[in-house]
């Protein structure tokens, strides 16, 4: 009998890095792009750290193919990047935008020249500022103008490009861009959240049958930040129910609608204070079920809650909005002793194996991709320029080790992918936190593979860990 190795991912297993249009291209006003949310955001003062912008970020715009080089002396397999809508659909409406696409064109063969697979992700929050103007993802209209554009860039693409996320994280484009308003368009607004959450997903499922009309081999899915959600004291009846609360909104309010077609009845009661859900319409949740080829999930700590202080008056938790709509008053715990990263992230890698687990087991029967995992640090190059990255390391190994006990508790996970290809505008923060495994110096724009991007390459290369 053959044995396995327990440090070696199964074969085939696929290894890439992601990046995002507006952290990473710069060239915002160039070849007919126009302004996005983050755009009018990142221009307005007090929104992100020391007013940053996305204007000239890493000028990936200019320099993909000194990017794609460095992916390929890494020994990447794919490479997951998100086309920018303003950029080849200015205004959200109409046709496509040729100089635009081009860029993208250019790219995509640049990466199979290279033999990197390209994995588009259709939408990281980078909205047609005009849209916003019109209603933003709050208004229906918003889903089939995605829709449109999904297919326009299909139609563009398709013939090079097999794999296909709709939408990037739309917790946060839902939840901290209309209720916490921390992220673009900067709305504060519950009810909007809550529709921009339902409009967002209609968008995802009516964008998956507009490609896999035109084009039925085509890998279709979509990514979601999934969290472990632990009650700090799981004796307490309390902290068990905020757990709950949590899970629903950050996870199940998005997994039941589009892998079992429906939104979970315990969310909506929580919820009905805010919102009676009438933005749901017939037929809604048939079209957001709408089979998928993969499931992407991304993913970087863990939440453990606890239940609101015994005698804290409501006023004192609903003051400020929150991304939590119906959960305001949930207290978000750190643990003693454990550590955190430089966004003060818990770093817990088997909360990483728990997600993993726990998506195989009560959504069964769909092919898993971590597509974004890594760890923001403060960097400091030596003396020769070199990035001894070590924390980053160790979070890597960690959360290698986890994905790899996800599959021997069968999960079906089928790749991974590093956040960050490269340091870049890391929104609100500016470019005051550094995901990448490869440094970038932005007054220089000089790209250095960090100790960490070393490591990858090292783990890519040998599919698995040194003993």
């Amino acid at each position: 009998m053959t044995s396995i190795d327990p440090l070696t991912f199964p074969p085939g297993f696929l290894w890439g890095a992601a990046t995002a249009s507006y952290q990473i291209e710069g060239a915002v006003a160039e070849d007919g792009r126009t302004p996005s949310i983050w755009d009018t955001f990142s221009h307005t003062p007090g929104r992100t750290v020391g007013g940053d912008t996305g204007d000239v970020a890493c000028e990936h715009y200019h320099r993909y193919r000194e990017d794609v080089a460095l992916m390929s002396d890494l020994g990447l397999g794919s490479y997951r990047f998100s086309v920018a809508w303003p950029r080849v659909q200015p205004g959200g409406r109409g046709p496509m935008n040729g100089k635009g696409l081009d860029f993208y064109r250019r790219l995509v063969d640049e990466l199979l020249e290279r033999g990197i697979t390209p994995w588009v992700t259709l939408y990281h929050w980078d909205l047609p500022q005009e849209l916003e103007d019109a209603g933003g993802w709050p208004a229906r209209d918003t889903a089939a103008r995605f829709a449109e554009y999904a297919a326009l860039v299909h139609g563009a693409l398709g013939d090079r490009v097999r794999h296909w996320t709709t939408l990037n994280e739309p917790w946060c484009s839902a939840f901290l861009g209309y209720a916490s308003g921390v992220h673009a368009p900067g709305r504060q607004h519950a009810p909007d959240a809550l529709a921009a959450t339902h409009h967002l997903l209609l968008g995802h499922g009516e964008a998956v049958r507009a490609i896999r009309a035109n084009d039925p081999g085509a890998q279709l899915g979509v990514t979601l930040n999934l969290y472990a959600v632990s009650p700090a004291d799981p004796g307490n009846a309390g902290d068990l129910e905020a757990a709950r609360r949590i899970d629903g909104l950050a996870n199940r309010i998005f997994l039941d609608p589009v892998l079992r077609g429906a939104y979970p009845e315990d969310v909506r009661q929580d919820l009905a204070g805010i919102s009676d859900f009438g933005f749901v319409r017939d037929g809604d949740l048939d079209v957001i079920a709408t089979p998928l080829d993969l499931l992407g999930i991304n993913y970087y700590s863990r939440h453990v809650v606890a239940a609101p202080e015994p005698d804290a008056p409501a006023e004192s938790y609903r003051r400020v909005p929150t991304p939590w709509p119906g959960g305001e008053d949930v207290r978000f715990v750190k643990r003693p002793g454990v550590p955190v990263t430089d966004m003060d992230w818990e770093v817990d890698a088997p909360g990483l194996t728990e997600t993993l687990v726990r998506v195989a087991r009560d959504y069964p029967g769909i092919p898993l991709y971590v597509t974004e995992n890594g760890a923001a640090y403060v960097d400091i190059p030596g003396a020769d320029g070199a990035i001894d990255d070590a924390e980053r390391v160790a979070y890597f190994d960690a959360h290698y080790r986890a994905c790899l006990d996800a599959i021997a508790q069968g999960a079906p996970l089928r790749g991974y992918f590093a956040w960050s290809l490269l340091d870049n505008f890391e929104w609100a923060f500016g470019y005051s936190k550094r995901f990448g495994i490869i440094g970038v110096d932005y007054a220089t724009q000089r790209r250095t593979i960090k100790a960490s991007g070393h490591r990858y390459g090292d783990v890519v290369r040998r599919n698995g860990l040194a003993g």
